[in-house]
């Protein structure tokens, strides 16, 4: 159940209210009588924990070093380059031409 803050208009009473969502929302002041007591816009107060949340899996990612510069197609070792797989392809293609 969550807890809400009220505040007395008329005489500033704060009180902390541990209700239900689908309750009633309380209008009477406990110390004054009065009609005005009122729900106050709170942050939320919680915790993620464990793993799978921003802090515990994203967070601090971003600071590897960036990737080195693509070699185009002077470089054969590079696996995810568009431009070394193209230039490999070339090349197997041109070697089953030639031995054909």
């Amino acid at each position: 159940m969550p807890i809400y803050v009220y505040r007395c208009e008329n005489c500033g009473l704060e009180k902390d209210v541990l209700q239900k969502i689908a309750d009633v929302p309380l209008s009477t002041c406990p110390q004054c009588h009065q009609e005005s007591f009122a729900k106050q816009l709170t942050a939320p107060g919680f915790h993620l924990k464990g793993s799978g949340w921003y802090a515990t899996d994203f967070k601090g990612k971003g600071d590897k070093a960036p990737p080195a510069p693509c070699q185009g197609a002077a470089s054969e070792s590079c696996a995810t380059c568009p431009a070394a797989a193209a230039a490999t392809t070339t090349a197997a293609t041109t070697t089953a031409t030639t031995t054909s």
